[in-house]
């Protein structure tokens, strides 16, 4: 209909024969003008390219409210009703959160939303000091290859967001030991070891929400000598050599913030699930344990070598998981090991094998904000390279990617007031006339190699400040070569799945409910 009416209005103004009456040359021209800027406007704000005009179908209504943390638990489908469509369900809760049935606990301190993206960016520049070529720490050993057919099993183990227990990242409750003792650990897709804190905390332990793990309490613990493989596999899980104690093996590892743990490289029984058990697994027994992991025991690493869960766990598995990170700090979500049950509408694009092993690297391809595809050459992202991570809180875009999008994004933004910025982001608006009111906001894509597209959810695409104030939630980095991080923030309500074994990586839309 435009098409047609763009191409009568040019015809008509060139037109010598339209009629001399004044009043008719006066309607005429206001018609033909009015056409014409209907031309202008689809032209001018459309899809490089296809020139597609932007519609209602670019943005996401929402409301401020419900990018804030609620005090009623609203658990997802899959956590509540996750043992129908898996093999094995785990549900998951804070202690201390709206979802906890333990209120007789004393509520422990959240950290604010700056505290949290202060972490973050020293989380950000810890990896990016890992990914400098020639560095030690960016040396990560291949995964032995497992050649065993491999069961279709796995076990389903709910997530909840974990800045009730003093952490901006995601946690899972798993048992160790005999008898099995519950520790809440961060989970994290940037991490290798997994390790816990450990009685008798010769040096230093932090305070934690749930009882500190006793080796000697185990029937099934023991340490692993200096002398084992298994002790040298260190080197490459932590970035630091280890050393002994008396025969033992001990192991050190310290992360971009400065935290830190140091104890014996043990084994014990691991559990998942009653039905999802493993006898020998390696974990760090912290004795030496100092830094910003919050109410948390300690770490579970699902990163790529020998020694990570997704590693010792293979023979069961087969190096494949997936996840669904909560929307808010009041829903729940699930970090699944395993195959069976991943939806068949999950798109895959392939790992970036040439960027090396200790992150999991993709490829950008394109960004779009609001149908507008962006004008971003796709050197900006070959030169920095992308990981995707679960304990990274904001997206870092390389700095010509990011400010082609904040342009464009800020453009479409035009009715709401500027507000300040807010630690690291620095594209926020007031809404105090918008309090109770939906606001639209458009919409982000990307589009990763193997062309898959997905689209973001409106929790991914801002932040809250506070109830009168939202920020983009994404973040330049400072140099173009540095590593770019897609977030866990813009991850929500997208099931993540890891085929670690087949080198691929998939989204699921829609697929958290």
């Amino acid at each position: 209909m435009y098409a047609n009416g763009c191409q009568y209005a040019h015809k008509a103004i060139r037109n010598k024969n339209i009629s001399n009456s004044l009043m008719a040359t006066l309607y005429s021209f206001v018609l033909y003008s009015s056409l014409l800027i209907s031309c202008f406007l689809q032209k001018s704000y459309g899809f490089e390219g296809g020139r597609k005009a932007i519609t209602e179908d670019h943005f996401h209504t929402i409301q401020i409210k419900s990018l804030l943390p609620a005090s009623i638990c609203s658990p997802s489908t899959i956590a509540t009703k996750g043992s129908s469509k898996r093999q094995s369900t785990l549900k998951v809760l804070h202690r201390h959160g709206p979802c906890s049935q333990q209120s007789q606990d004393k509520p422990t301190t959240t950290p604010t939303l700056s505290e949290v993206l202060s972490h973050d960016q020293s989380r950000v520049e810890y990896i990016q000091a890992r990914l400098v070529p020639n560095s030690n720490a960016n040396k990560i050993k291949d995964a032995n290859s497992n050649k065993n057919k491999l069961k279709d099993k796995k076990a389903n183990i709910p997530a909840q967001s974990g800045r009730s227990l003093g952490s901006g990242n995601y946690i899972v409750s798993v048992g160790l030991g005999t008898p099995t003792k519950t520790l809440s650990l961060i989970f994290d897709t940037g991490s290798d070891l997994t390790w816990t804190q450990c009685q008798p905390c010769a040096r230093s332990c932090y305070k934690q929400q749930d009882p500190i793990f006793s080796p000697s309490s185990s029937t099934s613990y023991s340490n692993v000598s200096c002398s084992s493989s298994q002790c040298s596999q260190l080197s490459s899980a932590t970035g630091n050599n280890p050393s002994c104690s008396i025969a033992a093996c001990v192991y050190g590892i310290q992360y971009g913030d400065q935290s830190f743990s140091v104890g014996f490289f043990s084994k014990d029984k691991l559990t998942l699930t009653p039905t999802d058990v493993f006898p020998n697994f390696l974990f760090g027994c912290g004795q030496n344990n100092q830094g910003l992991f919050g109410n948390t025991a300690g770490l579970i690493g699902l990163g790529r070598d020998p020694l990570s869960i997704v590693s010792q766990t293979a023979q069961k598995y087969g190096k494949y998981f997936s996840y669904c990170l909560p929307s808010t700090s009041s829903s729940t979500g699930h970090l699944t090991l395993g195959k069976s049950g991943v939806s068949t509408t999950t798109k895959f694009t392939p790992f970036d094998s040439s960027q090396g092993k200790s992150f999991y690297f993709i490829d950008i391809v394109s960004i779009s904000v609001g149908g507008q595809l962006l004008s971003i050459n796709q050197s900006v992202f070959k030169t920095s390279g992308t990981i995707i991570d679960s304990g990274t809180v904001i997206t870092r875009l390389p700095p010509t990617a990011y400010s082609t999008m904040r342009a464009v994004f800020k453009q479409l933004m035009q009715k709401y007031p500027n507000a300040p910025a807010y630690s690291i982001l620095d594209t926020c608006y007031d809404l105090s006339n918008y309090k109770n009111v939906a606001i639209s906001i458009p919409k982000i894509s990307f589009t990763f190699s193997g062309n898959v597209k997905v689209d973001l959810d409106g929790s991914g695409i801002l932040v809250a400040v506070s109830t009168t104030q939202v920020c983009l939630a994404f973040a330049g980095n400072g140099d173009a070569s540095d590593v770019a991080i897609f977030g866990n923030t813009q991850q929500k309500t997208l099931e993540v799945v890891y085929d670690v074994a087949g080198g691929k990586l998939g989204f699921n839309p829609g697929g958290c409910k």
